[in-house]
């Protein structure tokens, strides 16, 4: 399985860090949020990656190399402006080959088990995505999870929600952490698009499968969570 790594945004949340530094370099206890993602790839067997560029890319470029550091080989996708999620994944298609990929945001910092998504069964045209529970800047969460399946989106009209949710039944925040068809981007032209319209299709169709995660995971989009997130590594050796 090949993985990407989305870190073409330009991250203007996280201004004035972002003004002369790619947010994916910005670092958690001294360690790069991107590097981080890398290791723990390497580490679930996963080790051809590719990593879309494009606000300060040759920073991005110049560090990621050709990945050899991490005993990974690494492709890098190049956008002239940033496509958003859904376009940056539809230009690098070419590079991600003909089987399910794995797909993480840069500018998260989780300690998800990617060997949990390697291998992990996704039929032509599907996808099965990571959620967690909503953070407190975003207690609405994205959709509704319920035994496996994605089945609303929350702020739906009332007949896509479900009446009285069970506990198996829970509104939750998308990871940024998935597994993807290539089929599940078939009919996309080329150029700047969101990923959220896709889910919603493929939640319609059936074809959006999902799991929660309890586990670390941060959404690093502001200096003050980064800061925070940041202090909890103050006392660790950054090789570790």
């Amino acid at each position: 399985m090949k993985a990407m790594i989305l870190a073409a945004g330009e991250g203007r949340r996280m201004r004035p860090l972002t003004d002369q530094v790619p947010k994916p370099l910005l670092p958690v206890g001294g360690v790069p949020l991107i590097e981080r993602h890398i290791v723990n790839l390497a580490a679930a067997g996963i080790t051809e990656i590719v990593v879309n560029t494009s606000y300060l890319g040759d920073q991005l470029s110049a560090f990621l190399g050709s990945g050899d550091r991490w005993r990974v080989d690494i492709a890098t996708s190049q956008e002239a402006s940033p496509l958003e999620t859904a376009g940056g994944i539809i230009q690098a298609l070419p590079l991600l080959g003909d089987q399910p990929f794995l797909v993480v945001n840069g500018d998260i910092y989780t300690d998800f088990p990617f060997e949990r998504l390697h291998g992990h069964p996704v039929a032509s045209g599907e996808a099965h995505l990571v959620w967690v529970d909503n953070p407190p800047h975003h207690p609405k969460g994205d959709f509704i999870l319920s035994e496996g399946r994605v089945i609303a989106e929350v702020g739906a009209s009332d007949d896509a929600q479900p009446a009285a949710p069970p506990d198996a039944v829970r509104a939750v925040t998308f990871s940024g952490i998935g597994c993807y068809s290539p089929a599940f981007f078939a009919g996309c032209q080329p150029g700047k698009q969101p990923l959220k319209p896709l889910m919603v299709n493929a939640m319609r169709a059936g074809l959006l499968s999902g799991e929660r995660y309890l586990g670390e995971w941060e959404d690093v989009g502001t200096p003050e969570r980064l800061a925070i997130l940041d202090k909890r590594f103050a006392h660790q050796d950054p090789s570790q």
